[in-house]
């Protein structure tokens, strides 16, 4: 059977188990009015059983399935000619792919065992070849459903075996709490080990991409240069053929619109927790707070469209009636629309975290004659500052990694300025740009996104550096 059939059948007898193991411990202790005998509950037996029987074969599953096609694979260059085996590796990966294409085609096995004994109608070079293919995926076939039975038995056994083994060690001393909780606290161990694993990953692989970038271009003249034009050309003799890669124009951009996005959403969401916490009735806040949530489920190519179509053209004819230049596509414009978009991130965070705050400071405040706005800066603000600065921050990252309105809004060229009127363009869309399409990842173009998002990664790293401190520094008032 495959995987998601297999998954299924696992799950029906993950739950059999757990009343299977229900019912030996009350068996094991002479019969339900003799349950108060084992030394934990009934449903600990049936809870330790069902991880028993359901983890190891869940993990085998998943091992199987991430190994299987590579020995697969493997054993299947090993069938092939000596010829075929002695090809480059892409080569190699083309012809194999082919196989795997004929395999899954509709063509039948017992058409492929025909077609591979009897040979086609004319013994050309092209059809030897494509002979040659045809028994290649009958063997691919066959070593398919083998995996397959070898799969579906091998889990299934394991979970059969789990249980057996388990429950012939019941008893009425046996502690089935103490190791169902000794199983979970693995579990979430292992979870956050593979949460920390793939942050290392993801920095390890941009890492490495990143050095290989850098034996092409001086780290110099990537983190200090002011022209960006990573375009490179096919010929040496062609204009703009070495490409330019200072990124300084990018991080000036995506700063630029970070800073206008932050300069609306943070007074405006903050003002409105405030309100929305301190202020506003229990019924308002209840009306309010779920329509302000809903432009945080909005689609950011919405928000492009309308920064493209309605707030653009605004700001242009405005500017213009003032007698200033303002470009088509201007920072202004998508900073302004992804502030907007960052006002519910702000406002509800903060909310929450206003909230949170004990009664009791904002109640001995009002009783030393306090006014309720004084309360609200002096006492409640740098109480709940912590959170306050983590909605900010939050705030800050979904600003620097927001790609279409930035495309749609400001445009895409590199424009070192600091004047919000002007197209500028950000990291993360010159990132989407280096990686649209067909690219080759032995080129500087393409592997400077790599570098770009090392930089981009450093940077909020310190964005976070800065707020861990900021909350130490200020909890401590009130721990």
């Amino acid at each position: 059977m495959n995987s998601s059939l297999l998954f299924v059948v696992l799950i029906g007898l993950t739950l059999f188990s757990y009343w299977f193991g229900l019912k030996r411990s009350l068996k094991v202790a002479g019969g339900p009015e003799h349950k108060k005998d084992l030394t934990c509950l009934p449903e600990q037996f049936g809870l330790l059983t069902a991880m028993v029987c359901g983890l190891p074969a869940l993990i085998t599953l998943l091992i199987f399935n991430s190994a299987e096609q590579l020995v697969i694979e493997q054993l299947l260059t090993l069938t092939l000619p000596t010829k075929i085996q002695s090809l480059s590796s892409i080569d190699l990966g083309l012809y194999l792919n082919n196989i795997r294409s004929i395999a899954s085609s509709e063509t039948t096995p017992a058409l492929l065992k025909t077609i591979a004994t009897q040979g086609l109608a004319l013994q050309t070079s092209a059809n030897i070849a494509l002979q040659g293919q045809y028994n290649a995926a009958l063997t691919l076939q066959t070593l398919n459903q083998q995996a397959t039975w070898l799969r579906t038995a091998l889990v299934l056994i394991i979970a059969v075996v789990s249980i057996i083994v388990l429950v012939r060690k019941f008893s009425l001393t046996y502690k089935a709490r103490q190791k169902s909780e000794t199983i979970i606290r693995a579990l979430l161990v292992a979870s956050s080990a593979i949460a920390i694993l793939t942050t290392l990953g993801i920095v390890v692989s941009v890492l490495f991409e990143s050095i290989n970038f850098f034996k092409s271009v001086s780290p110099v003249e990537f983190m200090f240069g002011t022209q960006w034009s990573p375009q490179t050309a096919m010929r040496v003799d062609q204009v703009g053929g070495s490409g330019a890669f200072g990124a300084i124009p990018l991080f000036a951009g995506t700063m630029l619109i970070t800073f206008i996005a932050m300069i609306l959403a943070v007074p405006v969401g903050l003002m409105i927790a405030i309100y929305l916490s301190q202020y506003a009735s229990p019924r308002l806040r209840s009306i309010a707070k779920p329509m302000l949530e809903v432009l945080a489920g909005i689609p950011t190519v919405v928000y492009g469209f309308f920064a493209a179509l309605t707030v653009a053209p605004v700001i242009r004819n405005v500017g213009e009636s003032f007698g200033l230049s303002v470009a088509s596509e201007s920072a202004l414009a998508a900073g302004l629309v992804m502030g907007t978009m960052i006002i519910p991130f702000v406002s509800s965070l903060s909310e929450d975290a206003i909230s949170a705050v004990p009664k009791s400071l904002k109640e001995a405040s009002l009783g030393m004659g306090a006014t309720h706005s004084e309360t609200v800066v002096n006492v409640l603000l740098p109480a709940a500052l912590p959170g306050i600065v983590g909605a900010i921050l939050l705030a800050v990252s979904r600003a620097i990694g927001e790609t279409m309105i930035v495309v749609m809004a400001a445009g895409m060229a590199a424009n070192l300025t600091a004047n919000p009127l002007d197209s500028v363009t950000t990291v993360t869309v010159q990132i989407v740009t280096l990686l649209t399409g067909d690219q080759e990842f032995d080129s500087p173009k393409t592997l400077a996104a790599f570098a770009l998002g090392l930089m981009l990664f450093i940077t909020t790293l310190g964005l976070n550096i800065l707020a861990l401190k900021v909350v130490r520094k200020y909890r401590e008032q009130y721990d």
